[in-house]
């Protein structure tokens, strides 16, 4: 799909239970698009069917504290959105903070504001539950990914280890302070 399409055309949804199918592709093409060329295929395999098993993301579904939202044009899915509160949150277990924990994007879609629609969508839901601040993890070496939050006013607090297989590796973890 190569043509021009307008913002107003992407809708964000959020994603329900009977959608874990279109959850478990996206995730997994989305993230061996960004990462595969950097892992082994070892620990890019073992990563994928654990965390994009179908009971993984059916209890993360249900969980109250996540949220995903997918990214359509016409209704393909071409990115989506988790979000994490409370107890939820993957380090940080703030009830005053919103974790972005995945924004990812179809690589044919990258560059064409989709991120940005989602982004937008997690400050939104950010500000409805009145938090503080959001925060995230990124690889260290996802330079495009640093630029994008940096360009969206979040700064480096902390780092930390992400595991990947038996690889591991550096996320630079970085917050947005919503209350002045």
């Amino acid at each position: 799909m190569n043509g021009k399409y307008n913002k107003m055309e992407i809708i964000v949804t959020k994603i329900t239970e009977n959608e874990i199918l279109q959850l478990q592709e996206i995730g997994k093409k989305t993230f061996s698009e960004t990462f595969s060329e950097n892992n082994t295929e070892e620990s890019m395999n073992e990563y994928l069917e654990t965390s994009f098993s179908t009971e993984k993301l059916k209890s993360e579904i249900n969980d109250e504290n996540s949220e995903f939202y997918f990214a359509k044009l016409n209704d393909e899915v071409i990115g989506y959105l988790k979000l994490n509160t409370g107890s939820s949150q993957t380090e940080i277990k703030d009830n005053n903070a919103l974790e972005i924990e995945r924004i990812y994007v179809s690589k044919d879609f990258h560059g064409k504001k989709v991120g940005q629609i989602l982004y937008e969508k997690a400050i939104e839901i950010a500000s409805q539950k009145k938090v503080d601040y959001v925060w995230l993890g990124v690889w260290e070496n996802n330079l495009r990914a640093i630029k994008f939050y940096q360009k969206n006013g979040f700064v480096e607090f902390d780092k930390h280890i992400f595991r990947l297989g038996n690889e591991e590796q550096t996320d630079i973890m970085m917050k947005l302070n919503l209350k002045n």
